[in-house]
């Protein structure tokens, strides 16, 4: 009787998955072959010096190249071998369209020249990480996972972030499971998807969140546990392709509020931007003096006219075409961004107009912008 009760309680430890950890570290034993992970260095706080232990806030980023970010992290060896390359080196609310394409393009050759290659780490300053996580998403030709990763505080700070992120992405971009997921990003012991994460808060590290469609994944100590995948197109299904680009079209972000200075509106129409993205009130909505002076600033435009997209400022949520005003935006032309926030839907714009053959403003040739929201 006892035997058997025994029994049955080491079955269900086996079904539930309780059975004990199995990594390398607590195995003790290194595998004959290591997977081979390139970590490309960019700048940021996860390379970030401060004068002390304590400068959590006043640091200079990117003080810090790629070597010596793996070299101070010595566990990495029992995980992958590691290349390390130091594209550029610039805090992340510096980057260009330049840096972007010039980092896809990396990626791309690295896969393309050595199969081998298990999965690339991007380190990144997080102020704009989310946008390069989301390009890449879009441009990046192979299934194999790309994993960009930050730090809330600086390498010399008492609690540095950094090195733990650095591990788990370095974890992540190896294991099978990770392949065909997208473009992530692993920070705070959490995996999240390029589309829907966003940076939610100024210092803490918590702060890379999908606010309501939730975390990809974990990374703890006994694996790297996935939950759920992203439906929509990206990578090695994308439409995308950048490869020849060496600029990409101007698309600006209007912000909407109370009483919004509509001139705004026309400064940019004037300068020639082929897009912009409205960051409207509540599900993507625009106020009537908005929507007057968008009319009548397209009525009176000679030639192509710029695409335009509804997201919203509410930073969760859809927004659909079936609005109390879909008449009136429909004669505009505007498409809904779904659940891309302002900055995400600019860069698929932005990317989308770079491959399109015609005029911008057709937008019966847009199915693929569709598609990809």
């Amino acid at each position: 009787m006892q035997k058997s009760r025994l029994l049955r309680i080491v079955l269900c430890v086996v079904a539930c998955g309780l059975a004990p950890s199995r990594s390398p570290s607590a195995q003790g034993v290194r595998p004959a072959t290591l997977p081979l992970v390139w970590v490309i260095s960019t700048g940021g706080t996860i390379a970030g010096r401060g004068a002390s232990s304590t400068s959590l806030s006043d640091y200079k980023s990117g003080a810090i190249l790629g070597e010596e970010l793996v070299r101070s992290v010595p566990e990495i060896k029992q995980y992958a071998e590691v290349k390390v390359e130091q594209l550029f080196n610039v805090s992340s609310y510096d980057l260009t369209v330049a840096n972007w394409l010039t980092l896809a393009s990396r990626i791309n050759a690295i896969f393309a020249e050595d199969p081998r290659v298990a999965g690339v780490v991007v380190t990144h300053g997080t102020n704009t990480l989310e946008e390069t996580a989301y390009f890449l998403n879009l441009t990046i030709r192979h299934d194999r996972p790309v994993v960009v990763v930050g730090a809330q505080r600086p390498a010399t700070a008492i609690s540095a972030d950094g090195p733990l992120n650095l591990l788990n992405a370095i974890r992540t971009a190896s294991a099978p499971e990770a392949r065909g997921k997208g473009v992530l990003v692993v920070m705070n012991d959490e995996i999240n998807g390029a589309r829907d994460v966003t940076k939610t808060n100024t210092y803490r590290v918590e702060t890379f969140r999908a606010p309501e469609l939730g975390f990809m994944g974990y990374v703890d100590a006994d694996k790297v546990s996935f939950y759920r995948a992203s439906t929509k197109r990206h990578t090695a299904r994308s439409e995308f392709d950048v490869s020849t680009a060496k600029e990409l079209p101007k698309v600006d972000i209007v912000y909407s509020y109370v009483e919004a200075n509509t001139s705004v509106l026309q400064a940019l129409i004037a300068s020639g931007t082929k897009g912009i993205v409205f960051a409207g009130t509540g599900a993507g909505g625009l106020s009537r003096s908005e929507r007057s002076a968008l009319k009548a600033l397209l009525s009176s435009q000679v030639g192509s006219r710029p695409l335009l997209v509804r997201s919203s400022r509410v930073g969760n949520g859809r927004v659909i075409g079936l609005t109390a005003n879909r008449e009136e935006y429909d004669a505009l032309g505007m498409i809904p961004a779904d659940t891309l926030n302002p900055q995400k839907a600019r860069i698929l714009l932005r990317v989308r107009a770079e491959i399109s053959t015609t005029d911008i403003s057709d937008l019966t040739h847009y199915p693929s912008f569709r598609r990809a929201v």
